[in-house]
């Protein structure tokens, strides 16, 4: 079967590397469309590269430049460098496709990739499936309006696929036969313009990422400004914490944490949207989730339209008692 090439992502937890959630998702989307192969910036250490393994890897392409570090020549700078990568990956290869993460930073590479080689692109797919041997996508569009099916007809189809697409599956009896291989880049002086001089880590709150997170609880108007029922209701949960554009303007909550059109968009298992009345800039980054919950006081809101789950009644009532209820039941 052809490979598929997987860019995956790590963070680092507690001095230690993990890949991430959605780069677990995309390992099980790629063993659809051919044999996985995971591409890491610089050596994956034995527990990253036993998880890729028990998430289907078939190979490992550890990518570096023998510029000091074992990463330095590519994730030293921008994106640019991450785009000639892959680029030479796929001269090396003819990959039946390319999966990358859909954050800004992803889609950033997955477009300089597709500019290099030709390629057509599909960015924010909530699903991939090889119909006739070649990768269909689907997406919502039109602000979420619609539903489409895609398909790149012109050189090596270049994905972007959402987090919380599909939930990342172990394969049984994994890691055995996969082959690690080193493979060489040579970055251009081009892609080397823009350096990262520094980083500052975001101090930990405890809650998962939104964009990767299984579960959201986001707070809007309603809140009036206090979002400690949000905040409470979210952790009984394990959930993380989001914000409509309204509260975001209004200097509530950071603007980090936006979801919307002009915010960050979210797929999570379930949504609950708590004083939100669910105009369509907030509708945008969030309809895709796959179970949708509101709480709001006014019973002819637009976002009950959308809704699997309706509650009409005060945030600052109806959290309190369903934190309450949820912890009392631990």
């Amino acid at each position: 079967m052809p490979e598929v090439l997987v860019l995956i992502e790590r963070v680092e937890v507690d001095g230690v590397r993990e890949v991430t959630k959605p780069s677990l998702e995309l390992l099980t989307i790629a063993r659809r469309l051919g044999d996985p192969s995971a591409v890491v910036i610089g050596s994956p250490d034995a527990d990253v590269a036993g998880t890729l393994k028990k998430y289907g890897a078939a190979k490992i392409y550890s990518v570096s430049t023998g510029e000091g570090a074992e990463d330095a020549g590519v994730s030293g700078y921008l994106v640019a460098p991450e785009a000639e990568v892959l680029a030479q990956l796929i001269e090396k290869t003819s990959p039946a496709a390319v999966l990358v993460v859909s954050t800004g930073r992803g889609k950033e590479i997955a477009g300089r990739l597709a500019v290099k080689t030709e390629s057509g692109l599909i960015t924010d797919a909530v699903d991939v499936t090889a119909a006739d041997g070649t990768p269909t996508t689907k997406q919502s569009v039109f602000a979420g309006s619609f539903v489409v099916q895609a398909r790149v007809t012109k050189g090596t189809p270049i994905i972007t696929v959402k987090p919380n697409s599909v939930t990342p599956e172990e394969v049984d009896g994994a890691g055995s036969d996969v082959a690690e291989e080193a493979f060489a880049v040579t970055i251009s002086d081009a892609a080397k313009g823009a350096k990262v001089t520094g980083a500052e880590p975001r101090k930990a709150s405890g809650r998962p990422e939104l964009t990767e997170a299984a579960i959201v609880v986001s707070g809007g108007r309603g809140t009036g400004g206090d979002f400690e029922p949000i905040q409470a209701f979210a952790d009984s949960l394990g959930a993380a914490v989001g914000a409509s554009r309204a509260a975001v303007d209004s200097g509530w909550y950071p603007h980090s944490f936006q979801v919307g059109q002009t915010g960050k968009t979210v797929s999570p298992q379930l949504y609950v949207a708590n004083g939100i009345s669910g105009a369509i800039q907030h509708r945008a980054g969030m309809q895709t989730s796959k179970t949708i919950v509101a709480v709001n006081t006014d019973e002819e809101a637009p976002i009950f339209e959308l809704v699997d789950f309706g509650v009409v009644g005060d945030l600052h009532t109806v959290l309190p008692a369903a934190t309450d209820a949820i912890n009392r039941g631990r």
